[in-house]
């Protein structure tokens, strides 16, 4: 697949999430695609899960093993933490913090990438202005309007 296909998948995926809770489509920043890449390539050369620190930017990641991901596949897995989050008490929670950035309506801009070796993939995502800041979840987080 290619990249800007794959981009596009991932795009596409968010922004249907995000239409779905009264959020403004993310448009693909260059900049921001660059930089979830470079984020990507490290993760699969050390073969090992963890957020960069300190970029400025809200980011999700993901890795799969075996047959072929597509983009959507990612933003499937992080929206699908809807189903443990308490709409009760809007508010950061360790299982439920990549659904949350997917349809955090204050970010306007996504970046993504990934990096590929056999039947291993990680992707990155990139946000930008960040998600899951306290006290701003009621209203940057709504319930599903369709």
């Amino acid at each position: 697949m290619s990249v800007q296909k794959f981009e596009q998948e991932v795009l596409d995926a968010h922004n249907t999430y995000r239409s779905m809770h009264g959020a403004q489509p993310l448009r693909l920043s260059p900049k921001l695609n660059q930089l979830a890449t470079e984020w990507a390539q490290y993760l699969l050369a050390r073969n090992c899960m963890q957020h960069r620190q300190n970029s400025g930017y809200g980011e999700n990641i993901y890795m799969a093993s075996g047959g072929n991901l597509e983009g959507s596949d990612a933003v499937r897995s992080w929206y699908e933490e809807i189903h443990q989050y308490n709409w009760n008490h809007p508010s950061f929670q360790m299982n439920t913090g990549h659904f949350t950035q997917v349809v955090w309506k204050d970010s306007t801009e996504l970046g993504v990438g990934f990096a590929r070796r056999g039947n291993t993939i990680f992707v990155v995502c990139n946000y930008n202005p960040p998600g899951n800041y306290n006290n701003m979840y009621r209203q940057n987080v709504s319930p599903r309007i369709r």
